[in-house]
Parts: C-alpha cells; sequence; structure tokens
C-alpha cells in the first residue's frame, strides 16, 4: 500500500479524532447523540467545528489520491503531497482548537492546494 494511501486512512481518521477532542470529558445522552454540541462553547465548539472541516475536506483529497493511483501519476510525489495534506489538517486541527484563525485559513489553504497538485500530478510530475 504506498503512503498516500496511508494518509487517506489518517485522514478518515482526522473527523473521528477532532470530535474526540470535543467531546472528551462531558456527558453524553445516548438517546440524543447530537444534541450535545448546541451547548459548546470555547475549544470544544472548535473542535466540533473542525471535526465538520475534516469531512468536508476528506472527499476530494481521497479522490485526488485515487484518480493519481488510476492515471499512473509518478508515487513519489503524489505521496509526498499526500503527506504534507495530512502535516497540514494536523496542524489546522491544532490550530482551530487553539484560536489561530489566520494560521488555520493558511494550513486550509496548503492543505486544498496539496490537494490540487495531486489531482493533476500526472500533468506535470514525472
Amino acid at each position: 500500500m504506498t503512503i498516500a494511501l496511508w494518509c487517506v486512512l489518517v485522514a478518515g481518521v482526522l473527523p473521528v479524532l477532532a470530535v474526540g477532542i470535543a467531546k472528551w470529558g462531558t456527558t453524553l445522552d445516548n438517546n440524543h447523540p447530537r444534541d450535545w454540541a448546541s451547548g459548546l462553547s470555547g475549544y470544544r465548539r472548535r473542535a466540533y467545528a473542525a471535526h465538520h472541516n475534516a469531512y468536508e475536506a476528506f472527499p476530494f483529497f481521497a479522490a485526488a489520491v485515487l484518480a493519481a493511483a488510476v492515471m499512473q501519476a509518478p508515487q513519489g510525489p503524489v505521496n509526498a503531497l499526500a503527506f504534507v495534506f495530512i502535516a497540514a489538517r494536523l496542524a489546522y486541527l491544532a490550530a482551530y482548537i487553539t484560536d489561530r484563525a489566520t494560521l488555520r485559513s493558511v494550513l486550509w489553504v496548503i492543505g486544498w492546494a496539496a490537494t490540487l497538485a495531486i489531482f493533476t500530478a500526472v500533468l506535470w510530475a514525472g
């Protein structure tokens, strides 16, 4: 399995990590499992928002990695870019939770640009 595909697995786990941070130490009502989010504030609310954003970023990234594999893009650059995506997303999560909005936006752009580069790697890498 390629590094890029392992990165897809990690990206799929990131939303769970983010919501786990939001939920850690709270009391949940399993009869109404989504109601707890309405009362969140501070870092928990930001972690919950990062959870949603991680789900939003995942499909495009996963599709890019799979498209690169199907199109037989050079694996080295794809692996490196997938790693950049994961590093940016982990840093994004940390920036979101710690309320560093400008840094968070920069990291989002880095992850998005890495995804675009993966998608188009067959055109420029080689």
